[in-house]
């Protein structure tokens, strides 16, 4: 059986897409009262329930957010 863990949404970044009661979100989450990291993943509209996502670093997120600046540049 799977330990229990804690989370609490500190930053709400964003909103990607909405359907069906579920929203990709980016937000800053602190998982188990550790520092928040950015958390990229879906949500039901009252937090309550969760998809599988993933979580970055800064460093991770500005590597991230500069690969895509690379990648849509070439249009």
């Amino acid at each position: 059986m799977a330990d229990k863990f804690t989370y609490e949404i500190t930053e709400e970044l964003g909103v990607l897409s909405a359907k069906g009661g579920w929203a990709l979100e980016l937000n800053r989450v602190s998982w188990n009262h550790r520092a928040p990291t950015y958390d990229l993943r879906k949500w039901t509209d009252t937090h309550d329930k969760m998809g599988k996502g993933v979580s970055m670093t800064t460093e991770e997120a500005l590597a991230l957010r500069d690969l895509l600046n690379e990648i849509f540049s070439e249009d």
